[in-house]
């Protein structure tokens, strides 16, 4: 019984979480990476927050969002849209739950990822070539992109990380506490507000 139950626990819980973050950190989304964080000269040793190597947690700390970035990071959104395609429905549905005052749940954290599994290294290297083309690094991308989550009212729920936890045996934090973004932030996102609401489930994913 003991070993059916693991059996199902591989199949159902930590092989997606597994293939997920193997799509995640595809070769070339790294490399690109760590190439344009060379240009730029910045630090490109991944730090603790995010599979991705940015940290989420100086959110606070970060040089307030201008409109170039904002502008950028939108540009870029477009690219990681258009490689996800329709594949991150799930994660859409729970943007819609969310907004609905729901928290999301285990089953449907799996599903997101099983879903969006083989699309998200796609998404991943559509997103690292953007940065490249726009000269903008992964980490202040992450910041921008906290920023625009914040005036957008997107909870700090990251489905990347749930799938670490996942495999790592632990449950994800699915608390979807939401910051409250500044006047400044909301004015730079309102010209694009409508086209980062329609897109806003992608920053569930982190992207």
């Amino acid at each position: 019984m003991l070993a059916l139950l693991g059996a199902l626990a591989w199949f159902v819980v930590i092989q997606p979480a597994r293939s997920f973050l193997a799509n995640w950190q595809t070769p070339g989304a790294t490399s690109q990476s760590q190439q344009q964080g060379q240009q730029q000269g910045q630090q490109t040793t991944p730090q603790t927050g995010s599979p991705d190597g940015t940290d989420t947690g100086t959110a606070a700390q970060a040089a307030p969002l201008t409109r170039a970035e904002v502008q950028q990071f939108v540009r870029v959104r477009r690219k990681v849209s258009a490689a996800m395609g329709s594949s991150f429905t799930g994660v859409q549905q729970v943007w819609t739950d969310i907004q609905n005052g729901q928290n999301p749940n285990l089953l449907q954290v799996m599903t997101v990822l099983r879903e969006a599994g083989s699309s998200v290294g796609a998404a991943r290297q559509a997103q690292a070539a953007a940065l490249t083309a726009e000269g903008m690094t992964p980490e202040r991308y992450a910041q921008v992109r906290s920023g625009v989550n914040r005036a957008l009212g997107v909870p700090n729920i990251d489905f990347a990380q749930a799938a670490q936890s996942l495999q790592s045996g632990q449950l994800p934090d699915l608390n979807r506490d939401v910051q409250t973004g500044t006047a400044q932030e909301k004015a730079l996102v309102n010209p694009f507000q409508k086209e980062l609401t329609d897109t806003a489930a992608l920053g569930l994913l982190g992207l």
